[in-house]
């Protein structure tokens, strides 16, 4: 696996963007310098996030989003796996 996030993330795993091995290692999120915690799917090169918007539910009973616009830096929280040992 790559040493940076890929550039679209979902943790949707019905979306297409959904990457279970980089969800695994923990990625973490910077949002105009703020650190978010409750993101839901991003994208680098279109520059915006998708949080959950409080406690409200769809019809599915999917947590409602809204879209954020601003730069994205996502980062690596642990260190990546060492599977030769």
């Amino acid at each position: 696996m790559a040493e940076t996030p890929p550039d679209h993330l979902s943790s949707n795993p019905s979306s297409p963007f959904y990457d279970e091995a980089a969800l695994e290692r923990g990625v973490g999120i910077r949002f105009k310098g703020v650190e978010k915690t409750n993101v839901e799917e991003y994208s680098v090169s279109e520059g915006w996030i998708r949080v959950a918007a409080g406690t409200a539910k769809d019809r599915a009973g999917n947590p409602m989003t809204i879209l954020l616009r601003g730069p994205v830096e996502p980062y690596f929280r642990d260190a990546p796996a060492d599977t030769a040992k």
